[in-house]
């Protein structure tokens, strides 16, 4: 059986998490992690092992499978090393193909030129072999190359997942600033919850955090309903995968009669926004649970045992935010670009809103004394939030939901108001 050189993309951040997933697939079903890269983790493995990371990983973007790796000056270079690779092995030209091309300080000028390239290799190759070549589709085909370029290298993978990970099969209804699935995973791995442990989602939106939480709770794989580039390969092994996706089909079955009674709490001053996070958890199998629509400035702890409180505020290019009289208003954040240095000043909104500021304000009053004992971690793009909520963050990680740049900020919540803290060093005033 062959054992291929493969790849796990993921969201900056969570290539830790990503590893330490690997590894707990790696228990049943055997494959070798590698190196943590920034965005993703390399692994190796056969078959099986393919299709239990697509199937099973909750933090990776794709499973990416190594085809060549070859040094390069010109895209004359890349067209040579892709039109040898044996792509007549993997799909026929009777199948659709789509090219995509990323770069780390290529000295090439146009990765759309050097897109072309790869794809003109490809298409001669098969019709060489076959007579014919394949045609592009764009939006959805049924094979995916990527190439990607460092400043002396060009590797070309072919991908084994089809749509991303993220999309799990199961959201239709999401909000104005949706969480991706594979970031809502790793942030519940960062934060260190447990089944078993208190968790509370005061801003759950359309139910990410929450769906996420328990199908980790109940054991049920994420890709149980979607299907995955890897069937429309050739070589995949079908009987494998057969039995594979059964045995996850049949733990959902069994694990959707499980009680509700999981510690895992969310709550939304929107009732649209909990009608779809039940719409939501509807569509992905999972037990109905318990939410409440509560306005995050009122909140209160679900469970006597502390915990953990996770959220994502609601920021990004459009946001909603409910002002005094529970209005809905819109408010624009500054985005931070890609590749911007961490303490560019750009990354802050550039002039905070009053009624954002009262609401935050009422919210770090409502954790400070109605939370102690707790932990909470808040995504956000906003770097102003602990001065806003007058917390003193324990630990700040930086994130991206998608292209946009966030921080997760930890808060430690202990009794007595900041001002009563010693001051670390570095630490923010209250």
């Amino acid at each position: 059986m062959p054992i291929f050189e493969l790849f796990a993309p993921c969201p900056r951040g969570l290539e830790a998490p990503l590893a330490a997933e690997l590894r707990e697939i790696a228990k049943h079903t055997p494959l070798n992690v590698g190196a943590e890269v920034p965005g993703g983790v390399h692994f190796r493995g056969d078959w099986p092992a393919i299709m239990a990371a697509n199937l099973n990983s909750r933090i990776a973007s794709r499973v990416l499978l190594r085809m060549a790796q070859r040094s390069y000056r010109s895209e004359n270079d890349i067209f040579e090393l892709a039109v040898e690779q044996e792509w007549e092995h993997w799909f026929t030209h009777l199948q659709t193909l789509r090219v995509d091309v990323t770069a780390i300080k290529s000295p090439l000028r146009s990765l759309e030129f050097v897109t072309l390239r790869v794809k003109d290799a490809i298409c001669d190759r098969l019709r060489d072999k076959s007579g014919d070549r394949p045609n592009i589709d764009t939006t959805n085909p049924d094979v995916r190359v990527y190439a990607f370029l460092t400043a002396t290298h060009c590797t070309l993978y072919l991908d084994t997942s089809g749509e991303p990970l993220f999309k799990r099969g199961w959201r239709l209804d999401k909000g104005a600033a949706p969480l991706r699935e594979n970031l809502a995973a790793g942030i519940l791995s960062l934060s260190g919850w447990t089944p078993g442990t208190s968790l509370y989602d005061p801003m759950c939106g359309s139910g990410t955090f929450i769906a996420e939480a328990t199908q980790m709770a109940l054991g049920i794989a994420p890709g149980t309903h979607r299907s995955f580039g890897f069937e429309k390969l050739k070589r995949y092994e079908g009987k494998t995968w057969t039995a594979m996706k059964g045995a996850a089909l049949q733990h959902h079955r069994e694990a959707q009669g499980a009680s509700a009674d999981l510690g895992i709490y969310g709550s939304d001053i929107s009732g649209d926004m909990l009608v779809k996070a039940r719409s939501n958890l509807e569509r992905a199998g999972l037990p109905e649970m318990p939410l409440k629509q509560i306005d995050a400035r009122n909140m209160t702890p679900p469970f006597d045992t502390p915990g953990i409180l996770i959220a994502n505020p609601p920021y990004g290019e459009r946001i909603e935010i409910r002002g005094p009289r529970g209005e809905l208003r819109e408010v624009r954040d500054v985005a931070h670009e890609m590749g911007q240095d961490e303490d560019d000043h750009g990354f802050r909104r550039e002039q905070p809103d009053q009624t954002d500021a009262a609401f935050f304000k009422a919210m770090g009053d409502a954790l400070k004394q109605r939370f102690t004992g707790w932990q909470a971690y808040i995504l956000t793009s906003d770097r102003t939030l602990p001065g806003q909520l007058r917390l003193r963050e324990a630990l700040k990680t930086p994130l991206f939901n998608g292209a946009l740049e966030c921080r997760l900020f930890k808060f430690d919540l202990i009794a007595g108001s900041v001002r009563q803290r010693p001051a670390a060093a570095g630490d923010m005033p209250a």
